[in-house]
C-alpha cells in the first residue's frame, strides 16, 4: 500500500510550493534589520511561537528514532522519554527561557551566546559558548539530514540516491530560510508542524487498524516477542542510567541554541508561559504513536539490520497510499522545521558571536553575510550527512550529552545573581572535560551515564568559581 513514485514527487512538489510561498511572504520584511531577520522582530505570539518551538524540538529523533529504539526495546521506551521529556521542557522553558527573554530584550541580544556574553560581560564566555554550540549542533542537524535522506530513497525505491535526497533537503530548507529569517521558519514551522502531528495521529489509528484492532497488534507482539510489552531493568532502564538518560532529555532542549532563540524571539512573557502550559499535551499526543510503531513493526518486520528502517516499513505496509504520502512529509517536515532553525541560529551566530570586526558594516550587510554563513554550514552539513556512518539515535545521543554540559551555565547565569563569567568559562570546561573521560571509561561511572557526571561536575565548578572569583574582587 506504499505511495507510487509519482504520488511521492506530487506530495514533495506542493510542500515545497507551500514552504517556499510563507519564504516568500517573509521576505518583504526580513531584511529591513538584523533582529528582524534573526528574531522576527521579537513579534512571536503565543500560538506561532508553540509551533515554532514544538516542530523544531521534534525532529526526525522522534519520528525514525524512537521508533528504531522502540523496535528494539520495547515500549518501555515511552516510559523511559516521553513524561520526562512532556514535564521536563516546560520547566526549563520557564526557568531559562522566561528571564532570557527579559535580558535579552535589556542587551539587545540576537542569539544565546550574545546574550551571556553581555550579560557576564566577557567576550570570551560568548566566543566558549558559540564554538560548543556549533560542535553539538552540527551533529545534530547531521542526523536530521541522514533521515530525510534515508525516508526519501527508501520511498522512491532508490529513484533518489541518499546523497541525492540529502542535497535536496539541505538547498530547500537554506532558500526558505534565507528568504524570510526567522519569521519565515516560524511560519512553515507551523505548517510543519501540522503535517507532522495529522500523520502520527492518523498512523496510530490505521496501523492498528490494518493489524486487527490495538487488542490483536498487541497479541501479535506478545507471540513475537513479549519482552517487547515489559519495561527492562538492565541497559538505559537500569534506575542510575534511567536517571542520568532522564536529565539529558530532559535538560537539553533548553540548551538547543535554536530552541532558546525561539524564547527569545518571543512577543512577550506571556506567549513563553503560554507554551509551557500546553507543550506536555502536545508532546504526551506525538510519542505515544511513535512508540507503538516500533513496538508494532518488531512483530511485522522482525530482525532488521537497521531499526531506523521500521518507520518506512511500517508506513508501506499499513497505510493507503494517500497516507503513505504524508508519512514521507512527516518526516521530512520534521527535519527541515528544525534543519531550518539550525541554520539561522548557526549563521546569526557566526556572524555576531566570533566574526566581531563584521558588526562595524551597516545593518543590511549584516544580513546578507548571516545568509552567506548560513549557506556555508549547511554545505558542510551536507557533507557530514553522505560521509557519517551511525545511526539516527547514535549521533542523537551524542550530541545531546554535549549540549547537557552548558545547562547549569545557562541556568546559573539567568537565575544566581552571584554567577561570574569566570564560574561560566570552569562550569564549561570540567563539564565537557568530564563527559570526553567518561565517553574513554577514564573513571568509574557507578552505574549513571557520563552526562550525569558532567551535570554535576558543571554546577559544582560553576558554583566554586563564581564564589572564587566574586571573593577575590571583594564582592559580600
Amino acid at each position: 500500500m506504499g505511495a507510487s513514485l509519482s504520488q511521492l514527487l506530487l506530495a514533495l512538489a506542493l510542500y515545497i510550493g507551500v514552504v517556499l510561498v510563507l519564504g516568500l511572504i517573509s521576505t518583504r520584511r526580513a531584511g529591513s534589520s538584523p533582529e528582524e531577520y534573526f528574531l522576527a522582530g521579537r513579534s512571536l505570539g503565543p500560538l506561532v511561537l508553540f509551533m515554532a518551538l514544538f516542530g523544531t524540538n521534534n525532529t526526525s529523533f522522534v519520528l525514525i528514532g524512537i521508533p528504531g529504539l522502540s523496535y528494539n526495546l520495547g515500549i518501555g521506551v515511552f516510559g523511559l522519554n516521553a513524561p520526562i521529556v512532556a514535564l521536563g521542557i516546560p520547566l526549563t522553558f520557564w526557568a531559562i527561557g522566561v528571564p532570557a527573554h527579559k535580558l535579552a530584550l535589556r542587551h539587545g541580544a540576537l542569539t544565546p551566546a550574545e546574550l551571556y556574553a553581555k550579560h557576564l560581560g566577557s567576550k570570551t564566555v560568548g566566543f566558549v559558548l558559540f564554538a560548543l554550540f556549533t560542535l553539538y549542533t552540527v551533529p545534530y542537524m547531521v542526523q536530521g539530514v541522514k533521515s530525510a535522506a534515508l525516508i526519501l530513497a527508501s520511498a522512491s525505491d532508490g529513484a533518489f540516491p541518499p546523497w541525492v535526497a540529502a542535497l535536496g533537503v539541505v538547498l530547500i530548507a537554506l532558500l526558505y530560510t534565507s528568504l524570510g529569517g526567522m519569521r519565515a521558519t516560524a511560519w512553515t514551522n507551523v505548517f510543519q508542524g501540522i503535517v507532522f502531528m495529522v500523520f502520527m495521529a492518523a498512523a496510530f489509528f490505521f496501523m492498528s487498524r490494518s493489524l486487527g484492532g490495538l487488542s490483536a497488534a498487541m497479541e501479535k507482539v506478545r507471540q513475537v516477542d513479549p519482552g517487547l510489552l515489559t519495561v527492562g531493568t538492565q541497559g538505559l532502564f537500569a534506575p542510575r542510567a534511567w536517571t542520568s538518560w532522564g536529565l539529558v532529555i530532559a535538560l537539553t532542549v533548553i540548551v538547543f541554541p535554536h530552541m532558546l532563540v525561539r524564547l527569545m524571539a518571543a512577543k512577550d512573557e506571556r506567549a513563553v508561559k503560554q507554551v509551557c502550559r500546553y507543550y506536555p499535551l502536545a508532546l504526551g499526543l506525538l510519542w505515544i504513536p511513535a512508540v507503538f510503531i516500533g513496538v508494532w513493526g518488531a512483530a511485522s518486520f522482525p530482525g532488521l539490520e537497521s531499526s531506523d528502517q521500521i518507520f518506512y516499513k511500517m508506513t508501506a505496509a499499513h497505510l493507503p497510499a494517500v497516507l503513505g504520502s504524508l508519512g514521507f512529509l512527516a518526516v521530512l517536515s520534521a527535519v527541515m522545521s528544525t534543519l531550518d532553525a539550525q541554520i539561522l541560529t548557526l549563521g546569526s551566530m557566526v556572524l555576531r558571536d566570533f566574526l566581531e570586526p563584521l558588526k562595524k558594516l551597516d545593518r543590511s550587510s549584516e544580513v546578507w553575510i548571516g545568509r552567506l554563513f548560513s549557506a556555508l554550514i549547511a554545505g558542510v552539513v551536507f557533507l557530514l550527512a553522505v560521509t557519517w556512518n551511525e545511526s539516527v539515535f547514535g549521533i542523537s545521543r551524542k550530541a545531546f550529552e554535549g549540549y547537557l554540559t552548558l545547562f547549569p551555565t545557562l541556568l546559573l547565569g539567568v537565575r544566581w545573581n552571584r554567577f561570574t563569567a569566570a564560574g561560566a568559562l570552569w562550569s564549561m570546561l570540567a563539564g565537557n572535560v568530564v563527559l570526553v573521560l567518561g565517553w574513554m571509561g577514564a573513571f568509574p561511572i557507578l552505574g549513571f551515564l557520563p552526562p550525569f557526571w558532567a551535570l554535576v561536575a558543571g554546577f559544582g565548578a560553576g558554583i566554586a568559581g563564581s564564589l572564587v572569583s566574586s571573593h577575590r574582587r571583594g564582592e559580600p
